[in-house]
């Protein structure tokens, strides 16, 4: 189908990390550098377990009371080390091709996203599909990130959409509940490594193994029943 401009009337709203580039489990190295430096060892799976988290309540699951003190010096250094790790970080099977075919369907593209705005510059270049991206929210637009609903009614009031008219796709626990909060439908994927036992439970309508088997699938997801694709 050739492209189309981008209606106001519908929505795809996605999360990033975990969902359209492989970087959660860089996240999780990240902060498990950053927290040891500090001085608290931290094991992976609990890390994984927080990630998507809004910051003050990750740091707060994982660093206790130790949070209010040695939390701003382990964002800073966890927001070095992610940086740094820009060479690994990829797209995940599928999303470019996923975000083409929504755009050129008429459906905006949102990325909703509560990531600092030079951790999105980073992701949108590896992504290298801004021409097909109609908004984007960051930190900048929002004062609690998820499992707050926040982001997801800053990308609805950009994308001029309501619950009727978004669909949020996302790979974490923390994206179902921001979701449902806001009165909009979820899709779940499996690619940043929670399961669909556990995104179906938090409220997901679908879940999908990634970008790739959500592209396959279009025709009959709810993407296509909600969407009017």
């Amino acid at each position: 189908m050739s492209p189309q401009s981008p209606t106001s009337a519908r929505a795809a709203l996605f999360d990033v990390d975990g969902t359209l580039v492989d970087t959660n489990y860089l996240h999780v190295r990240a902060w498990q550098r950053a927290f040891r430096e500090i001085g608290h060892d931290v094991d992976a799976w609990r890390v994984h377990r927080a990630i998507g988290l809004d910051s003050s309540l990750l740091l707060e699951a994982l660093l206790g009371d130790d949070a209010d003190s040695l939390g701003d010096r382990a964002k800073d250094l966890h927001k070095t080390y992610y940086l740094g790790a820009r060479d690994s970080m990829q797209p995940l099977a599928g999303a470019r091709e996923l975000i083409r075919e929504l755009h050129g369907r008429g459906v905006q593209v949102v990325l909703a996203t509560s990531a600092p705005e030079e951790e999105l510059d980073v992701l949108r270049e590896v992504l290298s599909v801004d021409s097909c991206i109609a908004h984007t929210t960051s930190a900048a637009d929002v004062d609690h990130a998820k499992p707050d609903p926040g982001v997801i009614h800053a990308a609805m009031e950009r994308s001029s959409t309501s619950g009727e008219t978004a669909v949020m796709v996302g790979d974490a626990v923390w994206d179902a509940k921001a979701a449902s909060r806001a009165g909009v439908t979820f899709i779940g994927v499996l690619s940043g490594g929670i399961s669909r036992a556990e995104l179906a439970t938090a409220g997901a309508e679908a879940v999908f193994e990634d970008a790739q088997d959500l592209l396959d699938h279009l025709d009959s997801s709810p993407l296509a029943r909600l969407l009017g694709l």
